[in-house]
């Protein structure tokens, strides 16, 4: 048996989110009467796939990302295009998978990247590094330790007795450091910690967790870059806890009637106030809501509200647009 253990240390503040987030889980389950509805499934299926090829820079909008998932044809990069109907079938086979098979990790990599590098469906045979930008964040361990790396990862997770939602954000991390393909690792890493947190609880494989991601890039690249400053991954775990807690509370919950319960947060709610019927810009938002720190403003309104779908950018292909605007949906 491998004696492979991740260098991670808990907090008091990973223990407290462990206990926030079950306690959000527990809520959705009453809500929901144990159910989640099929078009909210397939809603938020569309939505994390857009966020997380969004992420690998996927330039395609959330309504273009619909139309090829309803089999519509739209004008785009054929590669984008493939990138979203790879996915998309990737996401569908993810329930038959099995979390702990290195086997089934090939198999599904094969299918995101189909079409799209040579090396689909295998380990890379080359080095490579995660890049924030320009920016080397990350380089990679050699090549030729990635399927020792890999096994031995998945023996851990099997093994160890960790809480699944902190195992499973390790299993990311360390599958992030060790970049074990030539490309969508990424897309492939997010998809596998949605993977195994499902077996958990099924929520999870519905969740639109890379959309709360995406609004906090530049959290997440920081927590990736401390995390292997410190050779520890209790930065990234922290991180990760948050936004799923995030995630779970701004989740809509549908149970098993036609009636849908939403949990609206009252920053939320004051920003669909102020805003009203029209189309303003950040700033604008921010001066009716008396706020002066963009950070806290984003945080607490902003990205909540864009998360939970109750309202929307007027350009979403270039969410940092100086002409962006907000209106409700």
């Amino acid at each position: 048996m491998s004696e492979y253990k991740p260098p991670f240390h808990t907090t008091d503040k990973i223990t407290n989110l462990v206990a926030a987030i079950s306690e959000q889980i527990g809520r959705i389950k009453v809500l929901s009467h144990g159910n989640l509805n099929p078009h909210l499934r397939k809603e938020n299926r569309i939505r994390t796939i857009h966020s997380s090829l969004a992420i690998e820079h996927n330039s395609l909008s959330l309504e273009q990302v619909t139309a090829i998932v309803d089999g519509k044809h739209i004008l785009g990069n054929p590669n984008e295009i493939r990138e979203v109907k790879n996915a998309y079938d990737t996401y569908e086979m993810m329930l038959s998978l099995d979390p702990y098979s290195v086997k089934d990790l090939l198999k599904a990599h094969k299918m995101m990247m189909e079409g799209l590098i040579p090396e689909n469906g295998r380990f890379r045979s080359g080095g490579v590094g995660v890049f924030d930008g320009d920016v080397v964040v990350h380089m990679a361990p050699p090549a030729r330790l990635v399927p020792g790396e890999i096994q031995d990862l998945f023996d851990w997770y099997k093994c160890s007795e960790i809480h699944p939602l902190i195992r499973s954000t390790i299993f990311y991390y360390e599958f992030e450091f060790i970049h074990p393909f030539a490309d969508g690792n990424g897309h492939m890493g997010r998809m596998w910690h949605s993977l195994l947190l499902g077996k958990w609880n099924e929520i999870f494989y519905w969740l639109p967790i890379e959309e709360l991601i995406r609004s906090r890039q530049q959290e997440y690249y920081d927590a990736l870059g401390k995390s292997d400053r410190e050779s520890d991954s209790s930065a990234f775990v922290e991180l990760m806890l948050e936004i799923i807690l995030d995630t779970l509370r701004e989740t809509t919950v549908v149970g098993n009637g036609d009636e849908t319960v939403k949990k609206t947060n009252p920053s939320v709610q004051k920003l669909l106030d102020v805003l009203g019927d029209e189309e303003l810009s950040a700033a604008q938002i921010m001066e009716r809501l008396d706020l002066s720190h963009r950070p806290t403003f984003r945080k607490n309104y902003l990205n909540p509200a864009l998360a939970q779908g109750v309202i929307e950018m007027t350009i979403p292909d270039r969410s940092n647009s100086r002409n962006q605007r907000y209106r409700r949906k």
